[in-house]
Formats: structure tokens, sequence, C-alpha cells
């Protein structure tokens, strides 16, 4: 392509793209009919196209896609290609740059400030007219960047909107339209002692959009910390916190007083904490969940929003990495019509998701399955789900009490926190009912010495434990960008002792790209430990157990640790090394 004569008309690209061997003739043909009303990457990447240098042997190829067809063409025109990472992007910085206006109607968005240099995102780089500006205004040199035509036009909309909207909530609508080119860490008076009402128009808009962005940035977990003169708000994203903005303390309190106002919660109430709940309905339709939890801190409330998908209920366990041999021992495990089966972890590990999906499968017409939790996850039509409250006496115990005067078939209790719900989980489980419940142990073999710190009878837990289930959840690979690596050696021999086990020939490290926020990882998926009460794991336990015999024992009848677990998944290109040594406990030897 001649780098000279950069004007991207649609013909010059589909000539560029067939003179580079990507497009093919009838595809090319088929390119240069497409829409002038778009930028022409956008009208290209719409029409799904072979990259015609991918195509194997069945003719089936990579899909140019508006990032690949961004690259190709930032290589071409000897400009660096840059990825927007909404969650790196200095809001602060790149928003004092330029006004809305100005960027928006030279289809520019600034991505960088650097000590001497700005970065300027553009998908129009024959038009330079602006640069000048720029730099008498920043008195720094500009770097032009190309950007996807569809990331500038989403993230010009998306930072000076909630700019605009943090901005107005302080100020009021006759200083919006200035408001556009602050900063959140400067778009409130941070010496007034003014109070944004939770029902400012401005706080609903930040409260959406801030709902809307996690959904679509597929976080679990919403956190909104207030700090001495500004707030935070940060996201879990496949396990890992990621700081996402930062807003003056004003509007950090306005948007918990929002938040708090939706979830029914009691907005004077500062002092102590609170829980309360939200259903949303998202873009697709589709209704979501959050549960809310309030902290009184030094500085303001704490305010953590968990997110529950109900999708997560329609995924299966072979989704969620259960799967082949550890499939069929849950399934065995569940499948009883009495007995206990635990499953062990941190929050954050699963649980709760393994649970409610198999009790999805369990709860037939002809099977009772009852809940007691605290607090109620997610609601679920199939199962009668009841809510835990101590204030009023009803506890774990009281309430399992009662529900074996429900006729149950099937009862899942939340928690084992005490040596009373441990004895009615008993009880239930001897008068022929299953239990099913969490503990929170490191790793199987550890439930049983849990259940004997209780107060639990050695004898109690032999004749009606039906299993322990430890798992973790492991950040996936990203299929986009993944790389084959040499196994390290000495990693691996840790990973799977005290195991033998075959280092395989490749593994993959993560790299990072756009569709991965270049973290390198991409969804997550479980690694799983089984205890199973095999007659020899059976006479182990005793008053007192040995945990270290236990394990041991557990391990000759064909247990494996969650690490091994993990080294599967490890060989088998799904996660790394450094990845499951990171969420998984240290074994010991033996």
């Amino acid at each position: 392509m001649d780098n000279s004569k950069r004007l991207l008309s649609l013909k010059t690209i589909v000539d560029a793209l067939k003179e580079d061997g990507i497009l093919s003739e009838p595809d090319s043909v088929r390119a240069s009919g497409g829409s002038v009303k778009t930028h022409p990457i956008q009208a290209i990447a719409s029409m799904q196209l072979q990259d015609q240098r991918t195509v194997d042997p069945s003719g089936k190829g990579k899909v140019l896609t508006e990032d690949a067809l961004s690259q190709w063409y930032a290589d071409n025109a000897g400009m660096e290609y840059f990825q927007i990472n909404p969650l790196k992007m200095d809001v602060e910085a790149i928003t004092q740059v330029m006004s809305y206006a100005y960027a928006s109607s030279n289809k520019i968005l600034c991505v960088e400030v650097r000590p001497t240099e700005v970065l300027i995102a553009t998908a129009e780089p024959s038009k330079d007219a602006w640069i000048q500006s720029i730099e008498q205004t920043t008195r720094k040199k500009v770097k032009k960047v190309f950007c996807s035509p569809e990331h500038i036009d989403k993230y010009l909309v998306e930072f000076y909107t909630i700019a605009k909207s943090v901005s107005g909530a302080d100020e009021g609508e006759a200083k919006e339209a200035a408001a556009a080119i602050s900063n959140f860490e400067q778009l409130l008076d941070l010496n007034s002692d003014k109070e944004v009402g939770a029902d400012d128009k401005h706080i609903v808009n930040i409260v959406d959009w801030l709902l809307q962005y996690a959904f679509s940035q597929r976080a679990s977990d919403i956190h909104i910390e207030p700090r001495r003169e500004i707030g935070s708000v940060r996201f879990r994203i496949d396990g890992v916190l990621h700081d996402v903005y930062e807003m003056p303390r004003h509007v950090t309190n306005a948007v918990t007083s929002r938040i708090k106002v939706l979830g029914r919660m009691d907005v004077a109430e500062k002092r102590r904490p609170q829980d309360g709940r939200i259903k949303t309905r998202v873009a697709d339709g589709g209704e979501v969940e959050l549960r809310l939890s309030t902290l009184p801190t030094a500085f303001g409330e704490k305010l953590v929003m968990r997110i529950f998908d109900p999708e997560v209920l329609l995924r299966s366990f072979e989704d969620m990495g259960l799967q082949g041999k550890d499939n069929e021992v849950w399934d065995g495990m569940v499948g009883q019509t009495s007995g206990i089966v635990l499953v062990t972890g941190p929050t954050g590990s699963g649980k709760t998701t393994t649970l409610y999906t198999s009790l999805r499968q369990i709860a037939t017409k002809e099977v009772n399955v009852s809940t007691l939790e605290d607090p109620i996850e997610m609601v679920v039509d199939q199962f009668n789900q009841t809510q835990v409250q101590p204030k009023i006496g009803l506890d774990f115990a009281t309430g399992v009490r009662t529900l074996l005067r429900q006729d149950p078939d099937v009862i899942m209790v939340g928690e084992i926190r005490d040596l009373e719900t441990a004895e009615m989980a008993v009880q239930a489980a001897l008068t022929g009912h299953l239990v099913i419940s969490t503990l929170h142990t490191n790793d199987a073999c550890s439930a049983i010495t849990r259940l004997q710190d209780l107060g639990l009878p050695a004898h109690l837990i032999r004749v009606t434990l039906n299993g322990v289930m430890a798992q973790r959840l492991v950040r996936k690979l990203c299929p986009h960008c993944k790389e084959e690596v040499d196994p390290p050696k000495d990693a691996w021999q840790t990973l799977v002792k005290p195991f033998k086990s075959d280092m395989p020939k490749k593994i993959y490290k993560a790299v990072g790209c756009l569709e991965c926020r270049n973290t390198g990882y991409l969804g997550r998926e479980g690694i799983y430990e089984f205890l199973q009460p095999t007659q020899g794991v059976r006479k182990e336990i005793v008053d007192n157990c040995d945990l270290q015999a236990l394990r041991l024992q557990s391990y000759r009848d064909g247990a494996q640790t969650l690490r091994l677990s993990g080294a599967r998944k490890v060989a088998a290109g799904v996660t790394t090394i450094e990845e499951v040594m990171r969420v998984t406990p240290t074994v010991e030897d033996f």
C-alpha cells in the first residue's frame, strides 16, 4: 500500500487487502460494495470475510475482525497500533488534553499522556490539522497512533459522558458544558461540604453506567471504596481486582446512597453494616441479580456488589471444568438418597455455582429440594429457599430442625458453622435425607478435622459422609494470544508432588491481547480434589484424626491434590503453572 496516499476510502483499503493476499477476488468484489456511510474498516469487518493467509485445506480461515484490520492497516502505514484498555486508562490526564467537542469533531481520543508527548488515537491518519493546536495547548509533542474506529467512537463517548455526569452532580446543569474537559479527581470542590442527592440525575446516570460497564467487563464484584479525599471503584474480573475510576468523596458517597436506595436499605443508617439486593435488566433483556453489602470505614461506607448472572445456572459441569472421572465421582456423591456431601474452598472459589448447578439437576418434580442460606445467593424457581435470620432465632440449626418436618428429600445448608448445625445435618442424614453443605477449609481432607474441631464425633462422620470436594477457580489462557513454551522442570515437579507425573512436551504461557485486556487470561475454570470415604479412609477417621495419615490414605486410594488437578489443566493448554500455584495450597511432603 502506498503510504503517501493514505486516504481511507473503501476502494483504497480493499485494493490494499487484495494486493497483500488477504482478500480473495470474490471477497474483494463483495467488499467493494460495502457501505460508504461507515468507516471503511468497519464496513469490511461487518462482512465477516476470511483472511486468505490463514485458510486451511478445509477452506476455513480466521475472520477479518475490526481489530485485525486495524492492526494490519497500522503495520502497513508504519504507525503504532494502540489497543485501548479502559481499565488502565488515566482518565484524569486524558480528559484534560482536549474538550469532548474538539475530540468528537476530529474523531480523535487522547489515550496516554507522557512527560514530553501525548498519544492521540485516530482512525483517520491523513487528517492532522489538529496536531498543531494540541501541541500548542499541551506544550508537548503529539504522537499519532492508529486505533479501531469502533473503539474511538465508543470510549470517546464513555469517558467524557461519565465525566460530565460526575461534574454535573456538584456543579449543576449550567456548568455541564465546561465540565466535559474535567477529570474525575477535580470535578468537585473537595473543600465543599455540599452533599449530592442520591436522586440527582447525574448520580442516576453514573450508577446506571457503572452497572452496565461491570456487566460488559464480566465483573463478578464491584467495590466502591471511600478514602479521605477521593473514592475508588474497582472491579473483580476473573478473580483479580482492577482499578476502574476514582471519584471525589461527595460523588462516591452519593453513588453509595443511590445504590442503597435501589437495594431498599436504610440510607440514613451509616454506622452499621447492611445487606440488600438489586435485580436489574441488562441490554440483551436478561436479568442479573446483585447482592449488596455495606461496611462502615474510617472515611465512610464501603460498598461491595456481588453480581450473580442467572446464566451460570445453565452452565454444564463440563463448562465449569468438572469433566470425565471427576464428574462421575461428584455425580456418585450427590446421587445418593442420604448422607452428607461437603464442598470446601475459600470465598470466590465457585462453591455456590457448583451447589446451585447440582441442585438444579436434582430438583425434579419427584424430589423436594429445600435450602437454608445466609444470604440467598440467587433466587431459583426449582427449589424452596429460606433466608437465615439469626435476629429472630432462625439460624442454620433451627432451620434444619424445621425442614425435617417439611418432608424434604434434599437439604442444602449454606455453611456448617457450629456444632449444633453439624449435629442437625448428621441427624438429617441419618434419617434418610441427602444433605449438601459447605466448609471453609484448604483441602478436602481438612474438612474431617474441621468437623471434629466443631465437636462432631468421628463415628458419626464415618457413617454419614458421602464425600468431600475441594475446589478452586483458575484463570483460563486467552485462546487468541497464548503461546507455546517449554515446561520448566522444577516448577512442574513442584506442581505435581507428591505424585509422579510425566512432564508435557509443551505448555502455554499468558501473553496478552485486546480480547483479554492484556492479561493473557479469559474466563475461569474449576480444578477439583475429592475425598471419597473408601474403606481405608474410613479407618483413618477416628477421634483426634491424623490429617497427614488421612491425606496419604486418600492418595493411595486414588485421590489427587488440587495442584495435580491443575497440572492436568496446564498439560491440556487450559491454564499456566503460575496460575495454579497462585490459587492452590502448598502440598506437604510425605
